[in-house]
């Protein structure tokens, strides 16, 4: 299986290059190739999770031994992740199909494939300096299509965007400096073998290289207080490209389990529960202030991005206890979390094209309300975590994987839980009930529809299939805190 791990970089790539190339200007192709494309990327995604249930397995670029050598390796986590990524593309692709938004730009197809191969590239590697690689080539994707129809706000905020991120990798380049001046490796395999044994005089520079991950990895995944670029960011992109955002921020989620389990464990001596001491504090508070922004959100696709803040603020609150368990419960709600808030990003979308404004401050008929209410109310319940959808059972392990601290801790989630219900029902009794009915038929785009009740079937899927999900991301979060298998399948000693 091993020459396969690399297909989830090498398609989308090669199908960028070859619409960009050969089909140049021809939409009706480019929509053929890349809905084919991310069929098969779905096939190998699944493929590769069943894979990796037999444990973890390195694919070494050029035969180059690691650390040497480029290598990518795919263990549970990393093709979890991917097929989350390959899943979400589907129906993110469809809506673009179906509403005609990949018409309103020359490239929107070609630049979601890049998007595609940086975020999968970020799953799959094995060495933290190809991740920074993959990190760019994302950023470059993602700034395409956070521009794709044009407008002032959306260049403004796409500038924003940029800058936030430029900063993110400047503080990454120096933190992987520090780290190859202390220990001579990137590889995150060999970083784990080499680190327990450096000389207490590297153990400040090694405290500072993870501070400064730590930063990049918040830059990535909205945490406070470098959250700043997302609320302009998500609610000025289409509401297509916004949907497909949704599984970037758990991008910075990942890499920081990745990093605090695998590079920087507890019980590193140089840095300790470092990682612990600094994530906690800042998930809460990103847990409240995503909470508050939803209350106080004045467009629908704003109130969706400040929820997907608070999302990424309750999934790093369960990373940041580093015990499997909690990291059990934060892998169930990131799965939750992408669909639902991808899912909310299209009936935004879908709602904002049938008003006549995009602002909850003052009603305005929505055509065809009828599906779109349904799809909201089932949207908003899920985001909010109540039940009985999987956000509710998301929380719940989440709550139950931090008993332990359950004064501050319980208090913040449940507050913030019952500010959300607020707002979101406050937006949906503005736009559907006090809109009153619309005088013009809704537009026909039954593929637009069908896209975001796939993303509402994923999340049915989750809620049904609870038991036997939790079970494998429960195996998923054990092998996490016994690397030695990573380890071995970079052929490094100490991997036994």
């Amino acid at each position: 299986m091993s020459h396969w791990i690399i297909a989830p970089i090498v398609l989308p790539a090669l199908v960028a290059a070859i619409m960009v190339t050969a089909f140049r200007g021809q939409l009706a192709a480019q929509r053929l190739l890349s809905l084919a494309a991310i069929l098969g990327l779905n096939g190998i995604a699944w493929a590769l999770l069943a894979a990796a249930t037999q444990g973890p397995e390195a694919y070494f670029l050029g035969d180059w031994p690691a650390p040497f050598g480029i290598v990518l390796v795919l263990d549970r986590l990393s093709a979890l992740m991917v097929v989350l990524l390959a899943g979400l593309a589907l129906p993110v692709v469809l809506y673009a199909i179906g509403s005609g938004w990949d018409a309103k730009g020359a490239h929107f197809h070609p630049l979601l494939q890049f998007l595609l191969m940086g975020i999968g590239g970020a799953f799959l590697t094995g060495d933290a300096f190809n991740l920074f690689v993959f990190f760019e080539v994302l950023l470059i994707a993602s700034y395409g299509l956070m521009i794709h129809g044009g407008g002032g706000a959306r260049t403004r905020a796409g500038v924003q965007y940029i800058a936030f991120n430029l900063i993110g990798s400047s503080l990454f380049l120096l933190a992987l400096a520090l780290i190859y001046a202390v220990t001579g490796t990137l590889n995150m395999a060999d970083l784990a073998v080499k680190l327990p044994t450096l000389p207490e005089g590297d153990a400040a520079l090694l405290r500072t290289a993870a501070v400064l991950l730590i930063l990049v990895f918040a830059i990535k995944g909205a945490l406070v207080p470098l959250q700043f670029w997302l609320p302009g960011t998500y609610a000025n992109a289409p509401g297509v490209v916004a949907a497909m955002f949704a599984v970037m921020t758990k991008i910075g989620a990942y890499a920081t389990l990745r990093a605090g389990t695998l590079i920087f464990p507890a019980d590193l001596p140089a840095t300790g529960p470092l990682l612990s001491t600094l994530l906690q504090p800042a998930a809460l508070v990103t847990l409240a202030l995503g909470a508050a922004g939803v209350l106080g959100a004045r467009t629908l696709p704003r109130l969706v991005a400040f929820g997907a803040i608070a999302s990424m603020g309750t999934a790093f609150l369960a990373i940041s206890a580093f015990t499997p368990q909690a990291t059990t419960a934060a892998l169930y709600y990131i799965l939750h979390s992408t669909l639902a808030t991808a899912l909310m990003f299209l009936v935004a979308d879908l709602v904002t094209r049938r008003r006549a404004h995009a602002g909850l401050d003052a009603p305005a008929p929505v055509a065809g309300s009828g599906p779109l209410a349904a799809l909201f109310l089932v949207g908003a319940v899920a985001m909010v975590g109540m039940p009985p959808l999987s956000g509710f059972l998301g929380k719940l392990l989440v709550l139950d994987a931090l008993r332990g601290q359950a004064g501050l801790v319980w208090s913040v989630v449940l507050v913030s839980s019952f500010v959300m219900i607020l707002g979101f029902s406050r937006a949906g009794s503005l736009v559907f009930w006090k809109g009153g009915p619309s005088p013009s038929p809704a537009p026909h785009e039954p593929l637009a529809l069908a896209a975001a009740f796939a993303l509402l079937a994923g999340l049915v899927g989750l809620t049904v299939f609870a038991g036997p999900v939790t079970d494998w991301l429960a195996a998923t979060a054990e092998t996490l805190y016994a690397p030695q298998g990573y380890i071995a399948a970079n052929r490094l000693e100490g991997g036994a």
